[in-house]
């Protein structure tokens, strides 16, 4: 347990170099004697990746790019730590005998290894949505058939984790997931075609990479998280709500059947989330501003607007439909982000393309690994055929 010298927790990171892991990184490091390093990967960042595996005295370290595996053995050389590369060596440091893991590799290359550390019965700690979005079903049967801990790490899920009481399921009537509403949530819905990428990318709030910057800014990354908490917390889909909080201080609520509504809140910081997971069943401190109520004085909450986020809609049809609609939507979600970055597509393409992708794919079930790895790959073919439709559409404004 994290505090007791005698057995540091033996700890795993997946995607160590990326937001999420290099936060974790830091509590680590602030609490050095408490954790011992199994295995660390990162996608292609070597040089950081082996400044990270050299700092923490971890025994493995992987980078996802076998193009960078010189780079990182170079850099790695007379530490006694072992590299790999590639999406074997990726595996097998989900593999590695560690008693909690952070899967934080984001889209769908973190399946894998994360399925790795969930049937060794690892407490996993889930910073990839892509996980539950895409397989949830599967990786929520393997933890219960294997005894691994769910352990959710997104900001909206962790604190529904904290205040939920399983043992009261029967008196649960719903949960509340809250959004920032991102950058565009008082723009006049015409306005919102010309929307630049560096627009949608500027989030009020929270600072995120440029993927996650632009779902918050269409709400995609809400209907994300509906589908996700569906499959941790075993709730159907409407008795999850989603609601506007522009000043991120509540991020989770859970109401219970005698009147109570009970509110996880803290400032927003990721590093709380992760030091909550990281430590479970304890508390472990975190270098997260102290939240002061009486200097935030006002909390306002409004619900989604349906026209002006289409997304929420199109990620709940997928969830209703069930079988691989969720893995679809995903794909081709990420798919037509990318293009609007490259300025290829317009802002209100993205939502619209997913939506004409997951009805051309309707139906299509699930069984396996392969078999998500297969739908992910035909909707990622049939969203980028429908870019060349798009591209067109968008207005000078949004590439000059």
């Amino acid at each position: 347990m994290p505090g007791d010298k005698a057995a540091p927790r033996r700890v795993t990171i997946l995607g160590s170099t990326g937001s999420v892991g290099c936060n974790t990184v830091e509590l680590i490091e602030a609490d050095r004697d408490a954790y011992a390093v199994e295995a660390l990967v990162a996608l292609r960042s070597a040089d950081k990746l082996a400044a990270q595996a050299r700092r923490l005295n971890a025994k493995f370290a992987v980078v996802a790019d076998e193009a960078q595996y010189r780079a990182l053995k170079d850099a790695l050389s007379g530490s006694g730590i072992e590299a790999g590369a590639g999406a074997a060596a990726v595996a097998a440091a989900g593999a590695a005998p560690a008693d909690w893991v952070m899967a934080a590799i984001v889209g769908s290359a973190g399946l894998a290894p994360t399925l790795e550390a969930v049937r060794r019965g690892a407490m996993v700690a889930l910073a990839n949505k892509e996980v539950m979005v895409c397989a949830g079903s599967l990786v929520t049967a393997e933890a219960k058939r294997c005894g691994a801990r769910l352990l959710p790490v997104d900001s909206e899920h962790n604190a529904i984790f904290q205040v939920l009481d399983a043992e009261q399921g029967h008196a649960i009537d719903r949960i509340v997931l809250t959004a920032s509403g991102g950058p565009f949530r008082e723009r006049a819905l015409a306005d919102m075609a010309n929307v630049t990428p560096e627009q949608a990318v500027a989030h009020p709030i929270w600072s995120m990479g440029a993927k996650i910057s632009v779902d918050s800014a269409t709400m995609m990354n809400k209907g994300l998280e509906v589908i996700e908490a569906h499959h941790l917390f075993d709730l159907a889909s409407e008795r999850i709500e989603i609601v506007v909080h522009p000043q991120s201080v509540i991020h989770g609520l859970v109401y219970y059947s005698d009147g109570s509504v009970l509110a996880q809140l803290g400032s927003p910081d990721m590093r709380t989330p992760i030091a909550n997971a990281l430590g479970w069943p304890r508390r472990i401190p975190a270098p997260s501003p102290k939240l002061d109520l009486a200097k935030v004085a006002k909390l306002t909450f409004e619900a989604p607007d349906p026209a002006r986020f289409p997304a929420l809609r199109v990620a709940r049809a997928a969830l209703l439909a069930g079988g691989g609609a969720p893995c679809v939507l995903n794909a081709a979600n990420e798919i037509a982000v990318a293009a609007f970055l490259d300025h290829r597509i317009g802002f209100l393409d993205i939502v619209r393309i997913v939506e004409s992708t997951v009805e051309a794919l309707a139906g299509r079930g699930i069984g396996s690994l392969d078999d998500i790895y297969a739908l992910d790959s035909e909707a990622r073919d049939v969203a980028r055929r429908s870019l060349g439709n798009r591209a067109a559409s968008v207005p000078r404004e949004a590439v000059g």
